[in-house]
């Protein structure tokens, strides 16, 4: 049985309801989560009696081992993928023709207008990006992996942890340490922040020693070839200072009512409003400037967002990331992230790594 076939026909509907005759998929992550197929250059034709994924020779070995059944286009050299597109495009009769705004080009477009002038395109947004929201079972044992994988990682980074190391160095023993406990490599590019450049989101690692300041923030995932995960924990690595302690308490508050607050049925921007509200009330509001969290998958960022405004209602089988952070220029900052699966029920936190003020205490 074709896993990914219900996912197809699933599709399929929302093309129909689109008022297309066939949805031509060019983002190669939607690819994968239709197919399985895990390379590149290569689109999927979606029609309502079928699907077709064209791709080139490169491939072919790698499309019968992880598509075995699927109907495939292999372009032969000199022949481009445009022209692929419409001989597909005209031997299946398409009148309609959705694309996919949000991937494909403006170049793109245009070419393909061009081989194809009698062909209405309709221009779709976010049809595939709808059905990945909701994860199934697979999905979720995947993710399982992926976290046990950056959990592993971390307790390597933890265990070997020493003032004289650099942000750079321990970025890189991270992923190591991810990769052998299984991982593809790092979900994103790791974050390692000592001290005030942990006031950075997205701090960049650096040459900068753990022992110049009193905490390490590091942000993380693995992926485990398909499915990524992604956590962020703070590391108390000096003298303890009351203000870090109390940034700290208020971003953990913050995140554990959160949490709570995961269920089917709540609007994202709700769960959002309860970690703000506690930071605000704390006087840190103004140094939280991002959403509270996101939706995990094959790509580190997918829907639903939990940010002010969303107002998408959270479903069982959803999975996001819940981080607060509070970020104050020239001394540091502190987030906490943890992955949550949104049940029947409730939630249910799929990581583990502890995160209690005493927790996080290093003697290093």
């Amino acid at each position: 049985m074709d896993y990914y076939a219900p996912r197809r026909d699933r599709l399929r509907r929302l093309i129909h309801d689109a008022g297309a005759d066939a949805l031509l998929v060019t983002s190669f992550t939607n690819v994968t989560y239709l197919t399985g197929f895990t390379g590149d250059d290569s689109y999927l034709l979606v029609r309502q009696d079928g699907e077709v994924l064209i791709s080139d020779p490169r491939y072919t070995t790698q499309l019968e081992e992880e598509c075995p059944g699927l109907e495939l286009l292999i372009r032969p050299p000199g022949t481009t993928m445009l022209k692929a597109i419409g001989k597909v495009a005209r031997s299946a009769k398409i009148g309609r023709l959705g694309i996919e705004g949000s991937s494909m080009t403006v170049g793109l477009h245009g070419q393909i207008a061009a081989e194809l002038p009698t062909v209405e395109l309709v221009t779709t947004d976010g049809l595939v990006e709808q059905l990945r929201q909701i994860k199934d079972k697979m999905e979720i044992d995947r993710f399982r992996d992926a976290i046990r994988m950056a959990e592993k990682g971390f307790e390597v980074l933890r265990s070997t942890l020493r003032k004289e190391k650099t942000e750079k160095q321990i970025a890189a023993e991270l992923e190591l340490a991810m990769r052998q406990f299984g991982a593809k490599g790092c979900a994103f590019p790791s974050i390692v922040a000592v001290g005030p450049r942990a006031a950075l989101p997205h701090a960049t690692p650096t040459d900068a020693t753990v022992g110049a300041s009193n905490h390490l923030l590091v942000d993380w995932g693995a992926h485990e070839g398909m499915y990524r995960s992604d956590l962020t924990r703070v590391l108390i690595t000096g003298k303890i200072s009351p203000k870090l302690r109390k940034v700290y308490d208020t971003v953990l508050n913050a995140q554990v009512a959160a949490i709570k607050a995961v269920r089917p049925g709540i609007v994202a921007e709700k769960v959002d409003a309860v970690a703000r509200n506690i930071i605000a009330k704390a006087g840190f509001g103004r140094y939280f400037g991002h959403g509270l969290g996101h939706g995990l998958g094959l790509d580190i960022h997918e829907a639903p967002r939990l940010a002010v405004g969303n107002q998408t209602v959270l479903q069982p089988g959803m999975v996001v990331t819940v981080e607060p952070g509070i970020y104050l220029p020239g001394w540091g900052g502190v987030r906490i992230e943890d992955d949550i699966l949104v049940t029947k029920t409730g939630y249910e936190v799929l990581t583990s790594v502890n995160k209690s003020f005493e927790e996080a205490i290093v003697d290093c």
